[in-house]
Parts: structure tokens; sequence; C-alpha cells
């Protein structure tokens, strides 16, 4: 398919009726005539029709490539070992792990008694026994059984009771993110109580027979914490504490200790703790650090002591502090703050500390040996950092029994399928306890890897993570590339494996990571350059990204790709807006483009505590700088790249009408003839489709557009 080539004398797109919406604001005039697209109750007929004759489209221009779809789709499923557990980790008396069964979409989750548990201490080479002689593998509860009802299913916590004989979990079964938390037996799985209706995933046991949980408001803001008693009727329960600032949202989680449960009322800049003694719930939250603007904090406990990590204005990266129990105005300085080093996560054992960090863009994990409880808690000793193998890679925490010295973490890079590791924190020993399996002959040698740095307009280096085959690709600007961004929420898109991208690495693509600023991937500065009135660094260090590749001969403008979703979604509609030249094809997954008109609407769901994210527009100079961006308010009468745009009728975070709007308006003010599809899922929210088979599916897809696009299936290039 050349660049020249027309859709339209095959397929004839629909076309979005307009009707004139003025908003006015600072003297400012806005006409959206595709503002009727919005419809919170998702059950307008003219709304569903319009977006079905979208799909509609969007099937009849792909229908030349579905059976290549279909075979990209098997090829991509062939890739997993279908039946197949997670590695098990141990909690108190059994191992706890998922099983996927051959075929299904959705996992089972189980344990098994531990053997002789008492005697058999926590070790970094304790397998789990499967023998006929061994205690059996008990199914709690199947997913598969329960999904069976609903288009959509999703869990999204799945906690035991302290005493593992209960199981609370929270059920999402539309993909508006409002769950349902039920509590079964985990031994017969039968019901205890009625489901506590309309809530978060955030739910927590105290004790044996007693919940915390938090509800949302009208704006889906979690707002309220509430104490459950099992067996209590929910409009019984206690309300803990109720956040009125409608910037504020709350958390809660539980120590690793579990003596303690955390709520936490945090905005984008400023976050505040209670703790709970979880032994005593009914005498409410008591305050472990103060609100106060611009600080933000967090907690976790061992032993007679709260670990908190703080930040503020002066000390960007955090440090890292320790206050008694019993007295939380006297803290200790355990990790001063530094300014390349940002402390971004801790997890507490008995006797050690791991602390997850992040310098030079890069994650590390270091562990210090804590003085015995007893023992004043004044410094730490040197700690032992854990090496890594590859120039650019991922870790994550994983679940670790906190009595123990094992701590457990997941790996993996670009070229790295995800790994499970138990590291001895006493001698230092790795043992590697799964790698996820990739089938049909996939090796890790035959992929390279590599960072490379890109000057922004402003100077700053920008670094990108990079991964290709090493016998399909040339270097000398005729490969494709798919180049990924996000660069919000100082979210750090650390590098990651993914085995359906193999597809298109084996088809001679090259895969990059653009770690802009509005992400967290440098340390906190990262993030602060990239957000509000910086916000359009992000762009400008992503094209700058893009540039660099071409201009280094990864790739030419007729072969580059770029993908975003969400956040990234509205990084992919402002440099399309700002340099469509650029790129080949783009894809927006349910992408955040309609910004201005949504940060100036309060009663859309999260708009209000994302104004220290963006800015408030009420204000005029917040306003004029985000609409100088917002996607939709920039469209222009120019050439676009072949665009995919996904959206999700029920997705509470980014609504299916920003998505749907841009497109209506590139129809109608585009130039050129390239391909432009809107394809919105009716039976998801944010994250797409529930099922694990189905996610496959979207990206068989996604892959389809954007080889079709390159015209790199062969038998159908000539067909558009």
């Amino acid at each position: 398919m050349s660049s020249s080539s027309s859709t339209a004398t095959m397929h004839s797109p629909p076309v979005a009726k307009k009707v004139e919406h003025k908003m006015e604001m600072f003297g400012d005039v806005r006409v959206d005539n595709y503002y009727w697209l919005r419809d919170d109750s998702r059950t307008n007929p003219e709304v569903l029709s319009y977006l079905q004759q979208e799909n509609a489209y969007t099937d009849s221009v792909m229908s030349g490539t579905k059976q290549f779809e279909d075979q990209l789709f098997k090829e991509i499923r062939g890739r997993i070992k279908e039946d197949d557990i997670s590695a098990p980790y141990r909690k108190g008396p059994y191992y706890y792990y998922t099983r996927n069964l051959e075929g299904k979409e959705y996992v089972q989750r189980c344990r098994r008694l531990i053997p002789n548990y008492n005697t058999t201490p926590c070790s970094v080479h304790d397998t789990m026994p499967t023998g006929p002689d061994d205690p059996p593998e008990h199914v709690i509860l199947d997913e598969n059984v329960k999904a069976q009802e609903h288009g959509f299913y999703s869990i999204q916590a799945f906690k035991v009771s302290p005493n593992h004989k209960l199981v609370a979990y929270a059920e999402d079964t539309k993909g508006d993110e409002i769950y349902s938390v039920h509590v079964i037996d985990a031994e017969t799985g039968a019901p205890v109580g009625k489901p506590l209706t309309s809530v978060t995933s955030d739910v927590e046991w105290a004790n044996d027979d007693t919940l915390v949980y938090i509800t949302m408001d009208e704006i889906l803001r979690p707002d309220k914490v509430w104490l459950h008693k099992l067996g209590a009727d929910q409009s019984s329960d206690i309300c803990l504490y109720h956040e009125k600032d409608d910037t504020f949202s709350i958390g809660l989680q539980k120590s690793e200790s579990q003596k303690f449960l955390f709520v936490g009322s945090e905005s984008k800049i400023t976050s505040f703790i209670f703790f709970i003694d979880a032994s005593k719930p009914e005498d409410g939250l008591k305050v472990l650090t103060p609100r106060v603007v611009g600080i933000d904090t967090r907690a976790s406990h061992r032993g007679n002591h709260f670990f908190i990590i703080k930040r503020s204005e002066e000390f960007f990266n955090s440090e890292l502090l320790a206050c008694p129990v019993d007295d939380v105005s006297v803290t200790t300085v355990l990790i001063p703050h530094r300014e390349r080093i940002k402390i971004q996560d801790t997890h507490l054992f008995a006797n050690h500390l791991a602390v997850y960090e992040r310098e030079n863009g890069l994650p590390k994990v270091t562990v210090y040996r804590l003085p015995a409880v007893d023992e004043p808690l004044t410094s730490l000793e040197d700690g032992r950092a854990i090496d890594f193998i590859d120039p650019v890679y991922t870790v994550d925490p994983a679940p670790s029994e906190f009595n123990s010295s094992v701590l457990r973490f997941s790996y993996s890079s670009l070229r790295m399928p995800d790994s499970v590791y138990d590291y001895d924190m006493n001698t230092g020993t790795s043992v590697v306890k799964k790698i996820e399996t990739v089938l049909g002959g996939f090796d890790a040698s035959e992929y390279f890897t590599e960072r490379k740095w890109a000057t922004a307009s402003d100077g700053t280096q920008v670094p990108m993570s990079i991964v290709y085959k090493k016998n399909l690709v040339n270097l000398d600007g005729s490969d494709p590339l798919l180049l990924y961004g996000y660069g919000s929420y100082e979210v750090c898109i650390d590098p990651w494996f993914k085995a359906s991208r193999l597809s298109i690495l084996d088809r001679g693509f090259i895969f990059a990571i653009a770690h802009i600023r509005g992400g967290g991937e440098m340390g906190r500065q990262w993030y602060e350059n990239g957000k509000c009135l910086k916000k359009k660094n992000t762009f400008t260090d992503f094209i700058a990204c893009a540039e660099y590749l071409i201009e280094q001969r990864y790739c030419s403008k007729e072969k580059l790709c770029i993908e975003g979703r969400s956040a990234g979604g509205l990084l992919m509609g402002s440099v399309l807006n700002m340099r469509p030249d650029l790129f080949k094809v783009a894809f927006a997954g349910v992408p955040f483009v309609d910004a201005l008109t949504t940060m100036l609407d309060p009663t859309i769901p999260l708009t209000t505590s994302e104004w220290e994210e963006w800015g408030d527009p009420r204000k005029e100079e917040f306003y004029h700088y985000m609409k100088s961006y917002s996607p939709v308010d920039n469209v222009k009468a120019q050439n676009y790249p072949h665009i995919l745009v996904t959206a999700g009728l029920h997705d509470p975070r980014v609504m299916y009408s920003e998505p749907a709007k841009f497109v209506a308006k590139l129809r109608e003010t585009k130039t050129d003839n390239n391909i432009l599809l809107l394809k919105c899922e009716f039976g998801a929210g944010h994250s797409s489709k529930s099922g694990r088979f189905e996610k496959l599916q979207e990206q068989a897809f996604i892959y389809a557009f954007i080889l079709k696009a390159l015209d790199m299936i062969p038998e159908l290039s000539s067909s558009l």
C-alpha cells in the first residue's frame, strides 16, 4: 500500500453529524461540533449507532487482513504455555499461586498446605511439593466459572484472612472499575454474608472477622473509608474517615508485618497517612503524618517503628525516616535525600529492609540488615546492591514472607521473559523460581537491547530503550520501528518483556521506548519538568527521540510507527498535530485527547484530582496553555499518518467520547487519504477486554493494522 493510496474508493467512513456547541472562557470561544457524542448513561441510541458505524467501518477496512490477523493471533497465542502456574509464594501455612488451564481465559486461584510448616523455614531453595503423597492442590476460586455469566470479568484484589479461613475478593463485571467485594469460605467456596457493593478494589482484613474498604463519590473519587464486621449489613458499617477535598483520593494498604493498616489521602503533590491498629480496628484512625501541602509520605512498619518515605520540594527524590510507634513526632533519618538517586519504594522484613531506587534512569535494589527490634534504630549499615544482567530492564517487588530473609522480586527486560527470583538477604544468593515460558523456539540471545540518549530541544538528554533481532535489521534507515511513549503521572515505563512483541521483532521491526519527561524514570524532577505548564516537554522530548532514531538510521519517516495509551494517547494526539510529517503510522489506545474540555468539567470522573497534574484551566494561564496542546482543539487541515484509535464504552478514566470526537474532527479536517479507524469496545473499560486471549486478539489486530499501513502484508499489497 503506497502513501498515495486511498481508502475512500472502497470504503465510506461514517460522518458524524455536527451540532454546534459553543464554549466561552476568558474571551475565547471554542466550538465543539461533536460534543453531543458524550452520553454519560451510555444509552443514547444515536450515539451508540454512530459508534457501531465506526466499528463496522473498521471491520470493513480491515476485512482484507482478517485472515492475516487470525494467523497473527494464532502465532502470538502459540508462544504461550496455556496450562501453567505462577511461582508459588509462602504465606503462613500455605503456598498460594494461580493456575492457567489450556483454552481458558481466566485463572484458578489455588493453594497447598506446606508439609511440616512449623519446622520448614522459608528458603530460596524452597520448592512446592506436588507428589501423590504431598498435600493436594485446593482451588479456592475458579475465575472461569465466575466469568461465564459476564462479558467482562476482572478480580483486582484477592485477600486471605489472617487465619487463612476466608477470602475477600473485589470483582468488576463491567469494566467501569466499580467493584463488589465478596467474602467466601476458603475451603468450601461458600459465600459469607452479602457482597459489599459500589466499592473500590482497595480492601484489607483488619482481623479475622473485620474488613476495611473504600467507597467513591459521584465522580468515582475514592473518598470514604469504612469498617465492616462480617455478618453485618453494609448499611450499618462505620465510616472511619471522609475526605471532603475533591482534589484528594483515599488509598489503603496493610503493613508487611500485618500489624497495621495505613489509610493514605493523596493529591498529585501531597499525601498524608493515618494508621489503624489491626488488632483493635474499632479504635479508629490515628494520624501518622500530617497534611502539609507539597509533602508526600508513604508508610510501613516493623517492630517498634514506622518507616516513612517522605518527599518534599526540598527533598524531591525522597528520604527514608523512622519513628517510634508510640511517638510518631520523633523521626530519625535512615537514608538521606540524594539528588541523583530517587527512593521509589521499600519492602520491610523482620530483620531486613529492601529499598527500590532509581539512578540514572535505571531501577536498583539495595538490601540492608536491620538491628534487633529491641535495639535503637538510629542508622543503617552499608547496604548490598543486587546485580542485574541487562543494560536496560525492569524489576518489581513481589509477595514475600515478612518473617524470613527471602526477598522475592520479578525481573524482565526487552529480551528476557518475566522471571521471579528469590534473593537470600543474608548470603546474597539469588535463585530463579520461574521464568515465563515462551514457546516456538524463542532464544533471548538472538535479540539485542541497548540504551541511547536523544537531545531534547532545550538540551536535556532523554533516554531510550531499544531492542531488535540481530540477524533481521540493517540499521541503515530501511528498518520499520515502533516507538512507544507515555510520559505522565511520574509513571516509569521500564523496559519490559512482552511475548506478543516478538511477532513484530521477528518481522524485522525495531522496538523503542522513549523515557520522556512527565514520567518518573530519571527522578522526581523529570516528572516535574513534564507536567502543568511544562507539559509540552513531554511532546517535544518524544519528537526529539523520533528525530534521533531517524538521524541515526534506525528507521526513516516512512517506517516510523508510534504507540501510546491513555495519557500516552494524549502524547500521540499532540505529536500528530505538531509533527504529522514525522510518522507513518500511529496507534492511540483509549487516548486522553479532549484535555481542555474534560479538565474544565468537574463532574467528569478524575477531573478534580487531575488539576495538579495538568493544571486547572479555570485559571487563565492554564486555560491558554492547555488549549495550545489539547489534541481535539488543535486538529488542523493537514496531512496525517495512518491512525488507529481505540475506546472502551465503559471506560471511567477516559470517556469513550474523547477518542470518538478526535476521530470525527480528524475525518472532517485532515487533507490526506490515509486510513483513520476508531474501534470502540462495547463490553470493556480502560484496560480493554478482560480475558487473556481476548487481549491477545486485540494485540493481533493492532499489529495487523500497523503491518497493513506499512505494506508489509505481501498478499494484500495491491488491495488498497
